[in-house]
């Protein structure tokens, strides 16, 4: 199940979310493309991304931020920047460009923190945009549950895309999220996923003054829970005008 758009028309040119995904393209070409699976990369990867012993005593905590603009392979970052083009556009909308720059990084950072809480003596690596992607998905659940999003769902034989509503895309994955937590061995490598369910959390709490600014509970009324924009609030009224029949 991969989102690949949502129907979720943005307002303002998100210029930060287009900037992050490009700095994020720039660093992996700068480092991992040259470097490729050699020990150097290896290396780079340990100077500056997070390690959670050297959080415990308070060394390197720049590596908090550092590790966020850092990917281990072509689906990886791949993954990430999509995930990023399709929610970050309207949380950019709502916030601001400075704020949800705020946001985005502040995430990350918590979402790291919640890698370390779980695995604080850990000496493996930990590196990715995942756990700040994640806190702009918790952000976009809370603000637009009833959004569209169209998944690809691949079944062996066939393939086909469905839309469906965020809260059931992105409510899973945030269960997947902590269910391969819970059965994850911390001291093996792999995926964080106690960053991602970490950053998700922290995302959905930092959007609540947003969403409480637009109305909180009155605003998912006002909207249905689908996007406000004027694109979209055109559908949704359309789609709820009874048919006429002529006499």
């Amino acid at each position: 199940m991969l989102p690949i758009r949502d129907h979720n028309p943005s307002g303002r040119m998100p210029y930060v979310t287009y900037a992050l995904i490009a700095i994020n393209l720039i660093i992996f070409a700068a480092h991992n493309v040259p470097l490729g699976e050699s020990r150097a990369l290896n290396v780079f990867f340990a100077q500056w991304g997070m390690i959670p012993a050297f959080i415990t005593d308070g060394e390197r905590l720049f590596t908090l931020v550092t590790s966020q603009f850092l990917h281990g392979g072509y689906m990886h970052i791949a993954g990430n920047m999509l995930f990023l083009w399709i929610f970050g556009d309207n949380m950019e909308d709502e916030m601001g460009h400075i704020g949800f720059l705020l946001f985005y990084l502040t995430s990350g950072v918590f979402a790291a923190l919640a890698q370390w809480i779980v695995e604080p003596a850990s000496v493996v690596v930990t590196i990715g945009a995942s756990g700040a992607i994640a806190g702009v998905m918790g952000g976009y659940l809370l603000l637009f549950p009833k959004a569209k999003v169209d998944i690809l769902l691949i079944l062996i034989v066939f393939f086909r895309i469905l839309p469906i509503p965020a809260w059931i895309m992105l409510g899973l994955w945030f269960l997947l999220q902590v269910g391969n937590g819970v059965a994850s061995d911390p001291d093996l490598g792999g995926v964080a996923y106690w960053a991602h369910a970490g950053g998700f959390v922290i995302g959905l709490v930092l959007t609540i003054p947003i969403f409480i600014k637009l109305g909180g509970f009155a605003f998912w009324q006002k909207t249905h829970g689908a996007p406000p924009h004027p694109e979209a609030r055109y559908k949704l009224v359309k789609s709820r005008v009874p048919s006429v029949r002529r006499n």
